[in-house]
């Protein structure tokens, strides 16, 4: 996997070429990389930040792009012809790879809630460290009923497959999967969350909203 333009500069930097190849099929695995995840991840961020041009050079020639948080400690990359808000939008053609992540309805849906509760306590400024805010189950139920009219699944099986689906893409964070069974657990929603659900998504819910808002006031006044 390692061209001969990247042997030299990396003896330089006192990284093998395993360790640059470990790195890089992670990044494409996972397509992202959070430092604050795990031991693993922790590990991968700290040599990516001794080599950070030399990954980024390596992404490009197989013609993605790569986003890196320095102030909150993640790395992503994106394919092709994806739209990157803190990225420029060069000119791709379209591209269809394992790691463009497509999620279900109910994935998509639970994007778009803690998208939203991550704006709300971001606005009130309860953010952490790493830009992430805490979350309780309660309140992620509560508003897929009132934004979305639906319900988090009840089995206790789906609900973890639902939740654990974006905690792969790290755009949430929890101890343990007991956390999920009962309203009163608590998550961490990351700011990856912010690049993941765009502004797009969210004029839609509140037009939705507004609307359903109008069409009952009328209700109520036509009885």
């Amino acid at each position: 996997m390692i061209s001969d333009f990247l042997r030299g500069p990396l003896a330089e930097k006192g990284v093998a070429n395993d360790e640059f190849s470990e790195l890089v099929i992670r990044l494409l695995d996972y397509g992202v990389l959070c430092r604050d995840e795990n031991n693993i991840e922790q590990r991968l961020y700290d040599r990516y930040l001794r080599i950070e041009a030399l990954v980024t050079d390596f992404i490009a020639l197989l013609g993605m792009r790569i986003e890196h948080n320095a102030r909150f400690g993640f790395i992503r990359i994106y394919p092709p012809g994806a739209q990157v808000p803190s990225l420029p939008d060069d000119e791709h053609a379209p591209f269809n790879s394992g790691f463009r992540q497509r999620l279900n309805q109910f994935e998509a849906a639970l994007a778009i809630i803690l998208r939203v509760e991550y704006g709300k306590q971001l606005r009130e400024g309860k953010v952490d460290e790493q830009g992430a805010v805490l979350a309780n189950m309660e309140a992620i139920a509560i508003a897929f009923h009132n934004l979305l009219k639906k319900s988090l699944p009840e089995n206790i099986t789906e609900r973890r497959n639902l939740f654990r689906k974006l905690r792969q893409l790290r755009v949430l964070h929890y101890q343990s999967e007991d956390d999920l069974d009962s309203l009163e657990g608590w998550i961490k929603i990351r700011p990856l969350i912010m690049g993941f659900v765009g502004d797009a998504a969210l004029d839609a819910l509140e037009a939705r909203v507004e609307e359903e808002v109008v069409q009952e006031s009328v209700f109520d006044q036509q009885t």
